[in-house]
């Protein structure tokens, strides 16, 4: 098995790789790296001399390695092409990629680990202004995210067809349950989610389901 994806079972960024590799039935190795306060295997020197972010998934595949999740997904397209989890039309992929940005780019990096940790410390954030601020951000991004699902026919954020989008977007969605994030506004996501999790490539993937959960 060349394939190791370097993951913490709570990390929605490698929640999504975790999902791509299963849809492309890739077989692969989990190499877990607590991010967890007090242990934070991902700061150590050992982890640190492979990915110097310190930040997981990380993914190797023989002389190929990488951090970032997008990066990862676009590099799992591109070397294991079948099946394809990108459209073939350049707008139709574009409004795919739009959306996985959206997804990774403004809704997970202000509530993933590192934020909480910062605005508690940091700031005294209290679990109450810890909650709304991440239901602020959550809903912000579901908005855009339910009217793109809703123009599409189909169990997936974009149709009959799953991409890319419908891996980043199951994800955030158990984050926001696990936090408890009011998600009645986004009737059409909850659907996809529903749909998607009806599949084992989901739900294999899914944290709960990990070797290191705990």
């Amino acid at each position: 098995m060349s394939i190791k994806l370097y993951s913490y079972w709570r990390s929605s960024a490698a929640y999504r790789v975790r999902v791509a590799l299963n849809l492309k039935g890739l077989e692969y190795e989990t190499v877990p790296v607590s991010l967890a306060p007090g242990v934070s295997e991902h700061r150590q020197d050992d982890y640190r001399s492979r990915n110097p972010q310190m930040l997981v998934p990380f993914l190797e595949d023989g002389d190929f390695s990488s951090g970032q999740s997008m990066a990862i997904l676009e590099y799992l397209e591109e070397a294991y092409p079948t099946p394809k989890l990108l459209p073939e039309s350049q707008q139709e992929c574009a409004d795919v990629r739009s959306f996985c940005n959206s997804i990774c780019c403004d809704i997970h990096p202000l509530n993933n680990l590192r934020v909480q940790l910062y605005l508690k410390k940091e700031l005294g954030a209290d679990d109450a202004a810890l909650h709304a601020w991440m239901a602020h951000w959550m809903h912000e991004g579901f908005r855009s995210a339910e009217l793109t699902a809703a123009s599409h026919d189909g169990p997936f954020v974009f149709g009959e067809s799953v991409t890319l989008a419908d891996t980043c977007l199951i994800p955030q969605l158990y984050n926001a349950r696990r936090f408890d994030i009011a998600l009645n506004d986004f009737p059409t996501l909850v659907s996809v989610e529903a749909h998607c999790l009806s599949l084992p490539e989901f739900t294999d993937a899914i944290p709960e389901n990990q070797p290191d959960a705990g």
